[in-house]
């Protein structure tokens, strides 16, 4: 929402005044926050864990997978780049490729680029010759033995060159998942939160009958303070809390950081940045398609 926002700055300098603890203390901005941003979201992902960084987040949603499905294995998209910690260094091709390489119990999907991936424009179906390569992975692992946890994907791969899935794979990939007992985990660390312009969250550009299991949230959600987010559903939760170790973060969900993320989704709202990012966003796709026309050596405009 921009640089030193005046109101998060007051939000954040009001709060510090009053009270930070760890969040052991009970606090109203947390229940407060958690009710907000679950108005963003479809109904079912109704629970919500509170955490101070995006790759805190997205190990979470691992563990919760791997808890939820009792199932070892995350299939990712090639390029993917999923955060900084060892567990996830392990299922982002991006960087294990250049370090101790593929873990046996990761499998690399290709990119749903119809621009430069294996199925283009020019495919009668790519959404589905896509998803169907998931399928295909699920089926060698299979017989490899091993078992899907998730498929873990960020819903517009930022990384691997801001790519747009075609319509129907999130769905259809949804569906192999789901029947092999793996979930479905959103990373939407970069590209939530109204950035899409259209939708709230990227994962809607696939539609409305489309709801992933778990979504993780971190960067734009604080404006440059460190919160991050996992909203997943009621029985994933409760698988995880089953095993009678608690989830606890000293700092996740504390009192000033709640304060942050309450006025950022009011300056979202009260500045109709949502709005604002579809509009600049058409103009420049438009100004940058009007260079293509041009310029042969552009190709794609994304």
């Amino acid at each position: 929402v921009g640089h030193c926002h005046p109101d998060i700055v007051k939000a954040a300098h009001e709060q510090n005044q009053l009270l930070n603890t760890n969040s052991r203390y009970l606090h109203d901005n947390l229940v407060d926050y958690a009710e907000r941003l679950s108005k963003t979201l479809p109904e079912k992902l109704c629970i919500f864990y509170f955490l101070n960084s995006g790759s805190e987040a997205n190990d979470l949603a691992l563990r919760l997978a791997r808890q939820y499905t009792k199932h070892e294995d995350v299939i990712v998209l090639d390029h993917a780049y999923h955060g900084h910690l060892t567990s996830l260094i392990d299922i982002s091709p991006y960087k294990f490729r250049n370090l101790e390489g593929q873990k046996k119990k990761v499998h690399v999907a290709p990119v749903p680029d119809t621009y430069r991936g294996l199925y283009r424009e020019d495919h009668e179906d790519s959404g589905t010759a896509y998803a169907n390569e998931v399928k295909n992975i699920i089926e060698q692992a299979q017989k490899r033995g091993r078992k899907i946890a998730a498929f873990f994907v960020e819903s517009l791969p930022s990384v691997g060159g801001q790519i747009i899935p075609p319509a129907g794979y999130f769905q259809k990939v949804a569906e192999h998942v789901h029947k092999a007992g793996g979930i479905f985990i959103a990373d939407e660390i970069q590209v939530g939160f109204g950035r899409v312009g259209k939708h709230f969250w990227a994962f809607q550009l696939q539609g409305e009958d489309f709801i992933p299991d778990i979504v993780t949230m971190g960067k734009p959600i604080g404006n440059g303070h460190p919160i991050a987010c996992v909203a997943t559903t009621k029985e994933i939760a409760e698988a995880f809390g089953a095993t009678g170790v608690e989830y606890f973060n000293t700092f996740g969900g504390n009192p000033v950081s709640c304060a942050i993320g309450l006025a950022v989704l009011d300056v979202i709202q009260k500045e109709h940045l949502q709005a604002h990012a579809t509009e600049v966003g058409n103009f420049l796709m438009n100004l940058l398609k009007e260079q293509k026309i041009k310029h042969p050596i552009i190709g794609d405009v994304r």
